[in-house]
């Protein structure tokens, strides 16, 4: 090997004068602040929610054709990859009255509300946003989903993200499925994901890789039979405080969460499934659907919980309650 030049010697004497700065991490305030605005992300599902993303629904869902019956009381075309769920098509009309009152509710608790700006074409379920984006240290995860009427949600969500200047710190990909739906918090420093059909093994796992790099540990949920999303099983409330379904989640995981301090309201058995996809916008305060039994509402007083409700049948009948509905990118620590 020959000698450097003199120029080479020059520059390396530079360069050693401008170091890289592996600290602090990516994931601190200042850092965050200084180079992407604000401190985005989110280490937990309670704490006082700042930014959430939504999508208002609109004539996506129109692609439902009241001809294409299924056998199970809904409507459906395989080939498409497109269903809706129950006797009754979309009321759009309905539909957005009820967002709307949402959206108001949230603003109404000092939430900044992001619209995606325009949904993928027929991409009929875009409205459940939760999926498609998941707030982590730092910024998000855009998730990969699985049935065919999902995929292709990811592009506007990530169109959006960038243009709000959130950072995008996992795609995921290659055979990896994965929906946020199966995603949450437990404290700072433990997650859980569910896996089922529509969070597959190599998902979870790019998602613990993700996670191995802020320090988190994520606990993988096996879901039972065709239960797609954790979120119609547990659901936290407050740094100690979740509402869950013990009928449905393992003996091991309940167990868990106890070791954890974390305490649980028992889904009463006259409560539709729907009362658990609901929304902390604070520690012990909820934003939950029109018809939460008495025997809950008690419970929930019991504990400290204040509860807004608000009506929402009429999204929650295409597959996905007020917890679906959202996904946040900015919440405080707690």
């Amino acid at each position: 090997m020959g000698a450097i030049t003199e120029n080479e010697w020059r520059y390396n004497q530079l360069i050693k004068q401008f170091p890289s700065e592996p600290e602090p991490a990516f994931e601190d305030e200042e850092q965050l602040t200084r180079w992407w605005g604000r401190k985005w992300g989110c280490t937990n599902d309670v704490g006082r929610l700042r930014v959430v993303l939504m999508h208002r629904p609109g004539d996506e869902v129109n692609v439902v054709d009241t001809a294409k019956r299924l056998d199970n009381n809904a409507f459906g075309d395989t080939q498409a990859g497109w269903y809706w769920r129950g006797d009754e098509p979309p009321d759009l009309t309905a539909m957005q009255a009820q967002h709307d009152a949402y959206v108001a509710a949230l603003r109404a608790e000092g939430v900044e509300v992001v619209f995606i700006d325009a949904p993928a074409p027929g991409r009929m379920k875009t409205c459940y946003t939760r999926d498609a984006v998941v707030g982590i240290g730092g910024g998000a995860m855009v998730m990969r989903l699985g049935p065919r009427i999902r995929r292709g949600e990811e592009l506007p969500a990530t169109r959006t993200l960038a243009k709000i200047g959130c950072p995008i710190l996992r795609t995921i990909s290659g055979t990896g499925v994965a929906e946020g739906g199966s995603f949450c918090w437990l404290n700072s420093k433990v997650a859980a994901t569910g896996v089922s059909s529509r969070t597959n093994d190599e998902g979870a796992r790019q998602i613990e890789e993700v996670m191995r790099s802020q320090g988190v540990e994520l606990i993988k949920v096996p879901l039972t039979g065709y239960r797609l999303h954790i979120d119609g099983l547990f659901v936290m409330i407050g740094p100690d405080l979740a509402i869950a379904n013990f009928t449905l989640l393992p003996y091991w995981f309940i167990e868990r969460l106890n070791e954890l301090g974390i305490r649980l309201i028992e889904l009463h058995h006259e409560d539709d499934g729907a009362i658990i996809n609901s929304l902390a916008v604070a520690p012990y305060r909820m934003l939950m659907p029109e018809g939460v039994s008495g025997y809950t509402m008690d419970r929930l007083a019991l504990h400290g919980v204040e509860v807004i409700t608000v009506p929402y049948d009429k999204v929650i009948s295409g597959g996905g309650g007020l917890h679906c509905s959202t996904a946040p990118l900015i919440r405080d620590e707690v």
